[in-house]
């Protein structure tokens, strides 16, 4: 295939176009650049449709190896001008190497309790770096994925991909309508955990253990009530400064690490 020069080809006018969550959304692909991120893609066997490389820009050895191991899989490789390439990346000085790759969603009722530590649900979060932040904490952890709820931001974002640093291609991502999380959660065996700085119990307090479920409101609003009334752990995080809140990020991460740390001591005793 020849170098493309041109930001008028389709192929390029498609994949700019992903930065637009109707584009996202309507061709189930989305777009990545880095050589972490991609790497983590191939290596991790993502949906990969196609490599997007400036073969001028590809100076490390490791991102070479990630072509020929796509090009193995039976990925395309587009070859763009440096130019195009600055034009298609979100960053300054970019290292000449992205991915189309094709979304991958877990169906709400194929969730089965297993060994992970748990799965995280979001209540309407609306920022893609928190989002992202999560996925990377909930890697971290050792958590199973999350479970986005209601309206809430596209985990394909490229700040959320970015803020994720591959972990949205280690975790499972699934969407639902509260009422059918609540109806699922129900019949699925999983404790559900929700985080309010209304609940009454101090989140230390609680003996966490799998299988369970962490929910987290949205930056704005929190569980709203009826949510998390549906809870069988409520509890909340102390906070002595002025502020009033914590970040979505912060608060899901402290949360995280808790039931991570007990489970931990579990082990050890």
């Amino acid at each position: 295939m020849p170098l493309i020069s041109s930001m008028s080809n389709p192929t390029i006018k498609h994949i700019r176009a992903l930065r637009q969550r109707k584009a996202r959304e309507e061709s189930g692909q989305f777009f990545i650049e880095g050589i972490r991120l991609v790497g983590e893609a191939v290596q991790l066997g993502a949906p990969v449709e196609a490599l997007v490389v400036a073969p001028d820009r590809l100076e490390s050895p490791f991102a070479r190896q990630i072509v020929d191991e796509a090009r193995g899989r039976g990925a395309r490789v587009i070859e763009v001008t440096n130019a195009v390439f600055e034009q298609l990346s979100g960053k300054d000085n970019p290292h000449g190497l992205g991915a189309l790759v094709r979304q991958r969603w877990t169906p709400l009722e194929r969730i089965r309790p297993g060994g992970e530590l748990c799965w995280i649900a979001l209540h309407a979060p609306q920022d893609p770096g928190n989002l992202g932040t999560i996925l990377r904490t909930g890697d971290a952890v050792g958590a199973a994925g999350v479970i986005l709820l209601d309206e809430h931001v596209d985990p394909h974002d490229p700040g959320a991909t970015r803020a994720s640093m591959g972990a949205i291609f280690s975790l499972a991502v699934c969407r639902a309508r509260t009422p059918d999380f609540l109806r699922w959660k129900a019949a699925s065996g999983f404790a559900l955990v929700g985080a309010s700085d209304a609940a009454p119990l101090d989140y230390q307090a609680v003996t966490y253990a799998p299988p369970q479920l962490l929910l987290m409101g949205s930056e704005r609003q929190g569980l709203p009530g009826d949510v998390l009334a549906a809870c069988d752990h409520r509890v909340s995080l102390p906070m002595v400064g002025r502020g009033d809140s914590l970040n979505l990020a912060v608060a899901t991460g402290v949360m995280l690490y808790e039931m991570f740390s007990q489970r931990r001591a579990a082990q050890k005793g």
